[in-house]
């Protein structure tokens, strides 16, 4: 894999990159995340017992205003106006919550950032709301699981081995 950095030019200074030439394009990324607690701390969640309010839905708000604000967070990612991003939890087994973010534009750059800041800042929002009653949660496995549109194509990751 021999791609060049493109947010660094020739003399090595950073640099917002130029996107002005690339054609407008359907793209959409969706990512995932994973908090892991204890068993009785995702009961609560799941049945809407802490006095915080009901954390997921507080998450998936917290990770549509943040996926809408990364060009904000993130020094040279381009700020996009989103056309959609949705965020969806699940419950793979008893002591963790799966975290899956969808962002769509048409545009000419991509949204994998958006994506990941959605499920980065919905698993923070989870552990914000979560940790005067377990300090031991953990917040894993942030990454792109698919994108598609622009020059790079389409991307789907690859189950391990």
């Amino acid at each position: 894999m021999s791609k060049e950095l493109s947010h660094f030019g020739e003399d090595g200074a950073s640099r917002m990159v130029d996107v002005s030439q690339k054609k407008l394009s359907d793209r959409v990324a969706r990512a995932s995340a994973s908090v892991t607690m204890g068993a009785e701390t995702l009961r609560l969640i799941r049945d809407r017992r802490l006095a915080k309010g009901d954390v997921l839905e507080v998450a998936r708000l917290a990770g549509i205003m943040a996926a809408k604000r990364t060009g904000d967070l993130i020094p040279l990612c381009h700020p996009i106006g989103l056309d959609a991003v949705s965020i969806e939890f699940t419950f793979p087994d008893e002591i963790s919550v799966a975290i899956q973010a969808t962002a769509r534009v048409t545009a000419r750059t991509g949204v994998e950032m958006e994506a990941l800041t959605a499920v980065s800042v919905s698993a923070l929002t989870i552990y914000d709301m979560c940790k005067a009653v377990d300090r031991q949660m953990v917040i894993e496995r942030i990454q792109l699981e698919e994108k598609s549109g622009g020059r790079s194509g389409h991307f789907i990751r690859q189950s391990p081995a």
